[in-house]
């Protein structure tokens, strides 16, 4: 379970009642003794959920209340106010305020964990369903432009091919009649030289060949896009990992480039030779793209903390995929030489919530789903090795088949 809940109470018994409850049912206990301790706190650290007591000295919990859910940073924090009072109007004045629910004094033990449980639940659902939505509106947005792209695109695409038929018989026509006719017109002669004739008899096959690798490039792209915006994933598809691994790297392209601090990431592939798996597509591919933005983030992070000098190696996320010893499983590997992880964040980057991130930049459910999506949906392992400074990498492994039970 692991989520960590802020005690708020001026009371010691009542702090003592609480951290045996919590701390037995699995949870991560931090205390604060007044109004003004727990707005330290919740700086330092934020809570899942806050167990809030109304009347404290100095600042009461309804003030505490309302400078909480003030701060941009501390808003979504679920408050459970805990009060002697039982006056409907005080009640009120805490939900309107903010809190979700209300515990009363003397606490009883199965109604606090059951509190707790159904408010962490539905704060995870809630998240839950808000990231659900972002990629299945990311997915529907990526799959429209594809569609949208691919007509012109093929339409270019293919009139090349006769472009280039048609330029290559002109300029055929045209040694053909340098060869057989003596042209000394003065009009023609100063409009040849004009336009540089031999040097676009020369630059304009080139120039069409140009305009081929760049229509191909963008033909590739937009299957690249169709492939990572597959919203079909009411069943099992057999799918090719590579594709997914690819077409996730073609999303993220814009910011593997180089940028005013550090040079573009280079991207290490040593691709074994996999069969087709049975896989929700469009999950792996979120995965995917999860773990390589991670990765990239952690890159960008090593360059810019302050101790960075610039001399630090080349920027690289190593990428490489496997059949597993028992030919049961492919083992995905994904790692980096990014700023690396303690020892804390590793025990706890799979906790719903858990984020290193800045306020605005991370719901800390990225590999909590992912997770979810690796082991729950498709019975594999999602693992870490990492060191602070030292980079990560993440192992993947996903059963080539699913069980049909």
């Amino acid at each position: 379970m692991n989520n960590s809940i802020l005690v708020v109470d001026d009371v010691p018994i009542n702090i003592k009642i609480l951290l045996e409850i919590l701390t037995q049912a699995g949870y991560r206990v931090s205390v604060a003794k007044n109004g003004k301790s727990a707005l330290e706190k919740v700086e330092e650290a934020i809570p899942n959920l806050i167990l809030l007591d109304v009347m404290m000295p100095g600042m009461d919990g309804f003030e505490t209340c309302r400078l909480l859910k003030a701060n941009p940073k501390t808003k979504d924090i679920p408050i459970i106010f805990m009060t002697a009072l039982s006056e409907p109007i005080n009640k009120v004045k805490g939900l309107q305020l903010g809190a979700v629910d209300y515990i009363t004094k003397p606490i009883e033990h199965e109604e606090v964990l059951a509190r707790i449980n159904v408010h962490l639940e539905l704060r995870r659902t809630q998240l839950k369903l808000a990231q659900e939505e972002k990629m299945s509106s990311l997915g529907q947005l990526v799959a429209g432009i594809a569609h949208e792209i691919n007509n012109p695109v093929n339409f270019i695409s293919g009139n090349l091919v006769y472009a280039e038929k048609y330029i290559a018989d002109l300029l055929k026509l045209l040694e053909l009649y340098e060869s057989h006719i003596n042209i000394s017109i003065t009009e023609i002669k100063d409009f040849s030289k004009k336009i540089e004739l031999d040097f676009l008899k020369e630059d304009l096959p080139q120039l069409l060949s140009s305009m081929k690798k760049g229509s191909d490039r963008v033909e590739q792209i937009v299957r690249s896009l169709r492939l990572f915006s597959r919203l079909d994933d009411a069943e099992y598809q057999l799918v090719d990992l590579h594709e997914g691994i690819d077409s996730t790297l073609v999303i993220l392209s814009s910011r593997i480039k180089a940028t005013t601090t550090r040079p573009a990431i280079e991207i290490v592939k040593k691709y074994g030779d996999l069969p087709l798996i049975e896989c929700y597509a469009g999950k792996i591919n979120q995965v995917l793209m999860n773990l390589l933005a991670n990765a990239i983030d952690a890159i960008d992070e090593a360059i810019e903390k302050p101790e960075s000098n610039g001399n630090e190696p080349t920027p690289t996320i190593w990428i490489s995929t496997t059949v597993t010893s028992d030919q049961k499983s492919v083992l995905i590997e994904i790692a980096d030489n990014g700023i690396g992880m303690s020892v804390d964040v590793q025990q706890r980057m799979f906790e719903q919530f858990f984020t290193t991130k800045p306020l605005g930049k991370g719901t800390g459910l990225g590999l909590a789903i992912a997770r979810e999506i690796i082991v729950e949906k498709h019975g594999g392992s999602l693992e870490v090795n990492a060191s602070p400074g030292q980079g990560a990498k993440f192992a993947i492994a996903i059963p080539i088949c699913q069980g049909n039970d």
